[in-house]
């Protein structure tokens, strides 16, 4: 089924469900940025993905939930001689980001069944949501497969797995807000017409910068693997230089990028500040191309949050991460990537065909001609 042949009704009902859910998302990755930032994530460390669903119930229960933590290298180095009631705090932390996960797939399979019964969703739109809770499920195992790398040697998560656990729940969220955009976006007149070249050119800048934004974001999540927010707080320089001291000292050199705290910080700081840049440049690009106010609002607000976003890094960084600001800052790259995606989806045109962003109408279920 083309995305074009559901009824006005079905693509508004269909396309706020997936608005909402990609929400739901966005919360779930916050969540787990709190979870990290508190040290919580390992306090659970059995994977039961059914009757995981209840916390301990009574003291018994928490004493033998205890008792597994103490076993793992991150309370034996690091939190030795913690109270019951710390190792409450911490495990209702990560039971909270579980709980909501579970939740979050629920959200996404019992409606999609709801409409598939109804066959309002259908053909290539079911496939595609399908493929997004199958990732959904791939995401939550994902998730242990980070957590088992903290339970054993290591005294916390292995930063490459981080990042892949928060890579894939991107991509789950990028999915859910482009279908969500199609079904509820703009629609342009003389569909099959040909390209317009500034048009078509902002539309590619748009896509490198949307692809830019979201590895900007995974690599943070190596510095938060790394704890290296809380190391070289300073700005702009660290360390009194440009560029820190050990920024290379790591063989082979590659390394450096993944698990030198120098020069994983010095990395996310250049390609934040090129995100601000790169927004502005893309805004004041825009404002050349003719398009209607939807289109044009969308690189304004990109450009503003991208700065927004800046300004919190920076002083997430100055106040050393605490978990409040560090939360924000999760939250600002999240917005900033879908600000990049609606202003890349208000380019796009019915059928999966691209025209020059002159003229549009809102809503339409079928393209309009021109007059």
């Amino acid at each position: 089924m083309n995305l074009d042949e559901l009824s006005a009704e079905t693509r508004r009902r269909v396309g706020a469900w997936l608005a909402l859910w990609a929400g739901t998302v966005l919360l779930l990755v916050l969540i787990g940025g709190a979870t990290r930032l508190t040290e919580s994530g390992l306090s659970i460390t059995e994977w039961k993905p059914v009757t995981g669903v209840l916390p301990p119930l009574d003291r018994a229960a928490w004493e033998a939930e205890f008792a597994r933590y103490r076993q793992i290298p991150e309370y034996q180095q690091l939190n030795t001689g913690m109270s019951l009631a710390q190792f409450q705090t911490i495990y209702l932390w990560e039971f909270t980001h579980r709980l909501w996960a579970r939740l979050v797939g629920l959200a996404l399979a019992v409606p999609l069944l709801y409409f598939a019964w109804r066959r309002e969703v259908r053909g290539p739109l079911a496939w595609r949501i399908g493929a997004i809770l199958l990732l959904t499920g791939l995401q939550g195992a994902m998730g242990w497969y980070m957590v088992k790398s903290g339970l054993t040697v290591r005294t916390d998560v292995s930063q490459y797995r981080l990042a892949a656990h928060l890579a894939l729940a991107l991509v789950v969220y990028s999915l859910a807000v482009w279908t969500a955009a199609e079904l509820l976006g703009f629609r342009y007149r003389n569909a099959g017409a040909p390209e317009d070249g500034a048009g078509a050119g902002l539309r590619r800048r748009t896509g490198w910068f949307a692809g830019f934004v979201f590895l900007t974001i995974v690599s943070g999540a190596f510095v938060a693997g790394l704890d290296a927010g809380r190391a070289w707080n300073t700005f702009p320089l660290m360390g009194g230089r440009v560029v820190p001291p050990g920024y290379a000292s790591l063989s082979p050199w590659y390394l450096n990028a993944f698990e030198n705290v120098a020069a994983v910080q010095f990395h996310h700081r250049l390609l934040g500040m090129t995100v601000a840049l790169l927004a502005v440049l893309l805004w004041r690009a825009s404002r050349g191309v003719p398009m209607p106010g939807w289109s044009r609002a969308s690189f304004s607000a990109l450009g503003l949050l991208a700065l927004l976003q800046l300004g919190l890094g920076i002083t997430t960084l100055l106040l050393r991460v605490p978990v409040v600001m560090g939360v924000l800052h999760q939250l600002g790259a999240v917005l900033v990537l879908t600000a990049a995606l609606l202003a890349l989806s208000a380019l796009q045109t019915t059928n999966g065909r691209r025209t020059s962003p002159a003229v549009v109408d809102r809503g339409a279920a079928r393209p309009i001609s021109s007059p």
